[in-house]
């Protein structure tokens, strides 16, 4: 879901770029208040993975390109704030070391991607396993998963066709269409390795209650 350089116009990549930049400064902030020592090699662990599977694109409607999010994964594990700082340190780095989207539009897909995409996921996540009581939780992460990168390519349509790069109800089409089905790999994978984690208690699950 990479943003290319040259397809937001001025307005939107400079707010979009100020508004990423304040809110990974934000998210820095709890990362560094919250993060226990344990956690450091887990978030490294789950950081490559995620840096590896980003790696696998595929173009969608010439616009951007569709992949694995990993944003409601990371979010499951460590919650949204974490996996905002994981999913954006693997953007940074795609965009910079292999021109995996665009520099000017480094803060817009910061914000989709990392922000909206895993919040999304963990809100979805957060009420569903409250409301089975911990149960379910392939059907849970699953649907996290897949409403995680649906909500955040919605964002990428949104951002595009204020640009006026596509119509709005051709890029919503394009980037919605293509992620619900790309949803679907993106919601087994999240979930079969949530439930892996979680069966070896290698993370401890989030947000059952006691």
């Amino acid at each position: 879901m990479h943003i290319p350089d040259g397809f937001l116009n001025t307005i939107t990549w400079v707010s979009t770029s100020i508004g990423g930049a304040a809110a990974l400064g934000s998210a820095l902030k709890y990362t560094q208040r919250t993060m226990t020592p344990k956690q450091m090699p887990q978030i490294a662990l789950v950081g490559s993975f995620i840096f590896a599977a980003q790696m696998l694109n595929f173009p969608i409607a010439g616009a951007t390109s569709g992949h694995f999010l990993g944003g409601a994964l990371a979010s499951i594990l460590f919650g949204p704030m974490i996996a905002s700082v994981v999913l954006s340190a693997v953007l940074i780095i795609q965009a910079l070391v292999f021109q995996d989207g665009g520099i000017t539009a480094l803060g817009a897909n910061l914000l989709m991607t990392a922000f909206v995409g895993s919040f999304a996921g963990y809100a979805v996540y957060s009420f569903m396993i409250r409301l089975l009581r911990g149960r379910g939780l392939f059907m849970v992460a699953f649907l996290a998963g897949w409403v995680s990168i649906v909500v955040a390519s919605a964002g990428v349509g949104v951002l595009l066709a204020a640009s006026g790069t596509f119509p709005f109800a051709v890029a919503l089409k394009a980037m919605i269409g293509w992620h619900s089905v790309i949803g679907i790999g993106e919601g087994l994978i999240t979930a079969m390795v949530a439930i892996y984690l979680f069966e070896r208690r290698a993370f401890p699950q989030r947000g059952v209650p006691a």
